[in-house]
């Protein structure tokens, strides 16, 4: 058990235990379910309905922590309803989309009127108890609308609540933990600082100008009703990122973890580190069973994507009858509500960035290769006695290009696999059906990364019409390097003997003599900076530039275009492994601002299973 963890149950062990009289509680003890675990589920589920905690539990059956002691955490907030928060929902869809996300993100808008505390689950119906008695003590006095004014700061963006109002609000969080201290025995603080509704915050700095355009679009008059809401939280998982499921997995292992479609799941990014890529182990919110599950059937999901909402108080205003009054017909944009009126300053504040787009930089990683899938000793595999290569597996190329100097330099740098030419070629006809125009194309130097420049090509019906330019300045970072060795890749010459469309004429911004073997983190990010930079200014004219490179060129070259920082290096490996074949980023130009921004890609993500090797003697024959 890890420290923290026993750590938790040290601290509620010894508690008393309180005795509910919940009327939802008894058809669950008239199932044969203990009194701890059918509360357990109904605190887990928001306390809404016995058949929603009777499912619980039996998602749950094979939950290793279902006896577990360790109790929910809540907090108090006051939320936005109504128009207010349709423009701050439009605001947070569209500061994502140009900014990428930030801590903002992660949580609805809100008030924050008492930050989490812990409550044993038998004593949580006097929490809803607490807040209604106190929401009626104050909602005479509780503001008919609330001030809000924008504040900016270089890491930080939100509304400010007036001072007279904001006491009114203090009054209620203090009114509500100090009765939920005395009666539910729980040690709750309210927020006392400067009462405010964030909107950004830990963005880039650069980022703020863009952040602050957006946010003016935002009338904080906008009719609204405001709530205190109850929100919960599993205490065990604060600091583990959560993945949401897009494609149902079954388990191919014992140890593997089976996901449906829209599953939560927990991941500590400090156990990833001996985790094989593409893999990530985790907990599922939906069944607390832990296991191993494939890293491109996932996407990032938002830490309150787990929270439970339990009970809220809905303060009455003046603005309730008046938002009703005006409420403006819903039409369905791409398969969501979307009001006709929503975010149209927005909306202009968009055309006329767009309307500044001229150049983007399309980065890819490399197709499969084939010691992806057939490991390190892979042409081990494929070799003859006299030293001739011969295919044991579909999935390995038919042949191999010609070499000077022998085939064992594949080791070094491998090929593509059958399924990573199938891959670039499959990339390359999507970006065809977006009518994406390549105009130049540069690839890192490995013999995979030109290959998979050489079949989008032919996706994009391209091929011998735009040359590759092979830049030995884009391959990955040296250190990483099993051999401690520069590859000795194919010479331009040999590439062109090999069918491939290179460009002849063209000469690298870094000659192969300048990769230096294990090179520092410092070196690498410096190289990125430098060759991108260079690129972009060879490639003046208007279209795409598509950059074949690896995982790691998704990372270092975007960053550097866009003027983000450099991550740390332990971040950027970990970073780096969840990046799959195919990864692609896209960078536009905003020409009239001097910058590039990253937006998303013209291509859906390419996702796909496993597919082991099949013996049919040892299969089918075997008793």
């Amino acid at each position: 058990m890890a420290v923290a963890e026993a750590q938790l149950y040290a601290k509620v062990s010894n508690k008393p235990r309180g005795r509910s009289t919940s009327a939802l509680l008894e058809p669950l003890l008239a199932k044969g379910f203990p009194a701890h675990i059918a509360q357990k589920a109904l605190v887990a589920t928001g306390q809404k309905t016995t058949e929603d905690a009777a499912k619980w539990l039996h998602s749950h059956c094979n939950d290793p922590s279902l006896d577990d002691p360790i109790p929910q955490e809540y907090a108090l907030y006051l939320c936005p309803t109504g128009r207010l928060h349709s423009r701050l929902q439009d605001f947070w869809k569209e500061s994502k989309r140009q900014c990428g996300k930030n801590r903002a993100h992660e949580v609805f808008p809100h008030v924050t009127l008492c930050d989490f505390f812990t409550c044993e689950d038998q004593k949580v119906e006097l929490l809803y108890d607490i807040l209604k008695r106190v929401g009626d003590s104050f909602s005479q006095r509780f503001p008919p609308s609330i001030s809000l004014t924008l504040h900016a700061s270089p890491s930080y963006l939100g509304f400010f609540i007036d001072d007279s109002q904001a006491n009114v609000l203090k009054e209620f969080a203090v009114a509500f933990s100090s009765e939920a201290s005395a009666l539910a025995d729980c040690h709750v603080k309210p927020s006392l600082k400067q009462f405010h509704l964030t909107l950004a915050h830990r963005f880039y700095p650069h980022h703020q100008k863009t952040l602050e355009q957006l946010a003016k679009c935002i009338n904080p008059g906008e009719p609204c009703q405001w709530v205190a809401a109850l929100y919960s939280r599993d205490m065990r998982f604060v600091h583990y990122q959560r993945l949401r499921a897009l494609f149902q997995y079954k388990p191919q292992n014992i140890d593997e973890l089976l996901i449906n479609a829209g599953d939560l799941i927990y991941v500590d990014p400090t156990q990833q580190g001996e985790v094989s890529e593409g893999w990530v182990v985790g907990t599922s919110h939906r069944t607390g069973c832990r296991g191993f599950l494939p890293e491109n059937y996932t996407e990032r999901a938002h830490e309150a994507d787990t929270w439970v909402k339990h009970r809220e108080y809905v303060f009455e205003t003046a603005s309730r009858s008046f938002t009703k009054a005006v409420k403006e017909p819903s039409v369905k944009l791409n398969g969501e509500a979307h009001n006709p009126s929503t975010s149209r300053s927005v909306t202009n504040v968009l055309s006329l960035q767009k309307a500044a787009l001229r150049r983007g930089v399309l980065v890819m990683r490399h197709g499969e290769r084939v010691d992806q899938v057939f490991g390190k000793p892979w042409l081990q595999q494929c070799l003859t006695a006299d030293g001739k290569y011969y295919r044991t597996d579909l999935n390995f190329p038919s042949s191999l290009p010609r070499r000077k100097d022998g085939v064992k330099q594949f080791e070094c740098d491998p090929p593509l696999s059958c399924c990573g030419i199938f891959q670039s070629r499959l990339i390359g006809e999507a970006l065809l059906d977006q009518e994406v125009t390549v105009s130049s194309v540069y690839s890192s130097p490995a013999l995979r990364c030109v290959q998979t420049a050489q079949h989008v090509l032919q996706g994009l019906k391209l091929n011998q019409k735009v040359k590759i330019r092979v830049e030995p300045g884009l391959f990955e970072w040296t250190k990483w390097e099993a051999s401690r060795a520069i590859p000795n890749f194919m010479t331009v010459a040999e590439l062109v003997e090999a069918s491939y469309d290179v460009d002849t004429s063209y000469r690298g911004n870094f000659p192969l003599s300048s990769l230096v073997p294990s090179e520092s983190y410092e070196d690498y990010v410096s190289r990125s900076s430098a060759v991108i930079k260079q690129i972009i200014t060879a490639c003046p004219s208007k279209g795409v530039i598509l950059i074949v490179g690896h995982g790691s060129s998704l990372a270092s070259l975007t960053r550097a275009l866009t003027g983000l920082p450099s991550r740390d290096s332990g971040d950027f490996a970990q970073m780096v492994r969840k990046i799959p074949s195919l990864g692609v980023c896209f960078c536009e130009e905003l020409r009239e601002e001097n910058k590039w921004q990253m937006v998303n890609p013209p291509v859906k993500t390419l996702t796909h299973g496993a597919n082991a090797a099949f013996n049919w003697r040892n299969t089918i024959m075997e008793d």
